[in-house]
């Protein structure tokens, strides 16, 4: 399940959405996210699955890397499901024993299934698709304006791109800390989830001193590079927009505003409302 987290890693390919500037990243990935919690209907859906679905394509990303993060998450997608399916009252499709399936609650079960399944992939496709050094420049320029209100917006993109960086490094640490002590007769796998959950707490104490141990070894090398913030600091690759970034402003615009007119569309003739 450890070698299933895709958040944080980077794909190497040469594709028109790694060469993408990463604020056209950052802003595709806010815009998606939005109409993803705010579409209305099937036909809003089918453009939000479309557009997805053509983004993968033209990433060159292996589509099974890409789906495998769904696996760590498969509890909490399921739970919550789960919730909407038993616990939404309206109309009633089924009644077994004291459970009642209405159809409102399948249809906010199915509708949750699908929202976080796409939200993993496209927020892990960003990342899949930058690397975390892109990621931080990035970040950075978009919110180089809150400067103006004291924000310390090098020291957030800083931090945010490192905690970007440690995912892969802490999931291969606990892999490593796993295998090291089922070696030793540690068992992982038996039992029920309260028994797994129980078994995997010798797991913390290594992991959160390697995980100390690699923050103060970061921490060091920062300090032997004389890094003070950012005040001052310049960028060997500046980031400046190109004809290709423009081009996809427009066409994340465009989306959008289809995204928007579809659920005003759907909501005005009383579907799904």
């Amino acid at each position: 399940m450890l070698k299933d987290i895709t958040l944080g890693q980077y794909y190497p390919a040469d594709s028109v959405i790694h060469r993408l500037d990463p604020r056209v990243k950052l802003f595709a990935t806010l815009i998606f996210i939005i109409s993803l919690f705010t579409f209305r209907g099937p036909f809003a859906f089918g453009l939000i699955t479309i557009a997805l679905a053509t983004v993968i394509y033209i990433s060159k990303v292996p589509f099974l890397f890409m789906v495998k993060g769904l696996k760590s998450i498969l509890m909490i997608m399921s739970i919550a499901a789960i919730c909407n399916l038993f616990f939404s009252p309206g109309t009633t499709l089924v009644t077994f024993w004291k459970i009642t399936i209405t159809y409102e609650g399948l249809r906010s079960a199915i509708l949750m299934l699908l929202r976080l399944s796409y939200l993993i992939v496209g927020t892990s496709l960003m990342t899949l698709t930058t690397t975390p050094n892109q990621l931080t420049d990035g970040l950075e320029k978009a919110l180089h304006p809150l400067t103006h209100l004291k924000v310390p917006v090098h020291e957030i993109a800083m931090m945010m791109s490192i905690a970007l960086r440690f995912i892969p490094i802490l999931t291969e640490e606990t892999d490593k800390i796993m295998k090291a002590q089922m070696a030793r007769g540690a068992d992982f796998e038996s039992g029920n989830l309260f028994k797994k959950a129980k078994n995997m707490v010798p797991l913390l104490i290594p992991l959160f001193v390697s995980a100390f141990r690699r923050a103060n070894d970061l921490a060091l090398a920062m300090e032997a590079r004389c890094y003070c913030g950012g005040e001052g600091r310049t960028k060997m690759k500046p980031l400046r927009y190109q004809k290709h970034d423009r081009e996809a402003y427009g066409i994340l615009f465009v989306y959008l505003l289809l995204v928007i007119g579809l659920r005003i569309l759907w909501t005005s003739l009383g579907i799904w409302s």
